[in-house]
């Protein structure tokens, strides 16, 4: 949905429509005079899923409570699809606000359909629509609603109790879903796993989501913008994740990304075209003979065998284009290729993975090219073009 639409929108999508989330000067001073969060101008985009991140104390978390007034703020608006949400019943707009926390805050007495029938229930849902959505989600999350529907919280994994939280908070269809530390408390194999579903579902949802974390590398594999908090709550910068580990805005971004962040950036790098080498091309019923003058013209050492249909079927040296039979017979076979919609990180992965000296890159069956450290590492400078050194390599002030 496009943003701009969606500033216009009269609410806060009562159809679970994706609004945006616009703060002005928005701020948080406690009674004692510490300030918790600097006067803020954020917007959320309306579909997008936007990461607040930073160190301990940094106000990420008041943040995101302000927007659905857990926590009250002392200075600003707040507004959700135009509306100023600072001036509606903060009990009635939590009911339009999913919201998911650290330790998932299931009810423990209540059965998992149960706890994800909660807003639906306020709302004054008919059991039937209610059971309806219930299942529903608990399939869309991964949960099967006659195995996990009737059995309660502490009878559900660590990463099962973290699905049902999501579908609990995405029960009513709200505009806006929060999440603070969801995938915290898991261990990494099942935070992973939970980050890739968590990604699925929102390509099927689109809410506009505010995600609190203190991990960089989450924030980077999940988010479309990032915004880098510093202490005193003041936001350093905020940025699609490409641009954040590019272009650190100051000294404070740069450290904290970390000095490890031009492999960072590999996982939010896309493939392009023209950064693929384009090796000779064989295939499999040619003559060795012609093959070793393919690649003699070329001034290679290898050539990339397709099959009679054009498909990737291996790979064969100079060394083994000798005698009279056909490429065929001595190619061999190639197990490190990837989708052309792939990140520069799983093509890395790929070559360390199978030791190879290069990467094929498919669209669908059609071989495109292939990428080697040398281009791979060239396409990688060329996506931080404009970066500034006295930035980027910043040391501690």
């Amino acid at each position: 949905m496009d943003a701009t639409a969606a500033s216009r929108s009269e609410g806060p999508g009562p159809d679970g429509t994706a609004q945006e989330i616009r703060l002005e000067g928005v701020g948080k001073v406690y009674a004692d005079g510490t300030v918790g969060v600097q006067e803020l101008d954020l917007t959320f985009a309306a579909g997008e899923l936007s990461v607040l991140v930073g160190p301990s104390g940094c106000g990420k978390t008041t943040t995101m409570k302000m927007i659905n007034r857990v926590i009250e703020p002392t200075s600003g608006r707040i507004l959700l699809g135009g509306e100023d949400v600072t001036r509606v019943d903060p009990d009635r707009l939590r009911r339009r606000i999913g919201y998911v926390i650290q330790n998932v805050g299931l009810f423990p007495h209540q059965t998992v359909r149960a706890n994800v029938a909660t807003v639906p229930r306020l709302l004054g849902w008919d059991k039937r629509r209610t059971r309806d959505r219930v299942d529903e989600l608990l399939s869309t999350v991964g949960l099967d609603p006659a195995v996990h529907g009737d059995r309660y919280p502490a009878q559900l994994s660590g990463g099962q109790r973290q699905r049902a939280g999501v579908a609990r908070a995405l029960a009513a269809d709200p505009a806006v879903l929060l999440m603070d530390e969801p995938f915290s408390a898991v261990d990494p194999v099942v935070r992973e796993r939970l980050q890739t579903e968590f990604l699925r579902l929102q390509e099927t949802v689109r809410k506009t989501i505010v995600f609190v974390t203190h991990d960089i590398e989450e924030a980077v594999r999940i988010g479309d913008r990032i915004a880098v908090m510093s202490t005193g709550g003041r936001v350093e910068q905020f940025a699609p994740p490409a641009d954040l580990l590019g272009r650190p805005a100051n000294a404070f971004v740069a450290d904290f990304v970390g000095s490890d962040r031009g492999l960072k950036r590999l996982a939010v790098t896309g493939i392009s075209v023209d950064d693929l080498e384009r090796p000779p091309v064989v295939h499999v019923a040619d003559g060795l003979a012609d093959a070793r003058a393919s690649m003699t013209a070329a001034g290679a050492r290898w050539a990339v065998v397709l099959d009679d249909d054009g498909r990737l079927h291996g790979w064969l040296s100079a060394e083994r284009a000798t005698g009279a039979g056909t490429v065929g017979s001595a190619a061999r076979r190639m197990e490190a290729w990837v989708p052309v919609d792939a990140t520069l990180k799983t093509a890395f992965a790929t070559m360390l993975q199978h030791e190879a000296g290069w990467v094929a890159v498919l669209d669908g069956d059609v071989f495109l090219g292939v990428l080697t450290p040398e281009s791979l590492h060239a396409a990688l400078r060329r996506s931080v073009e404009g970066t500034v050194p006295e930035v980027a390599g910043a040391a501690r002030a």
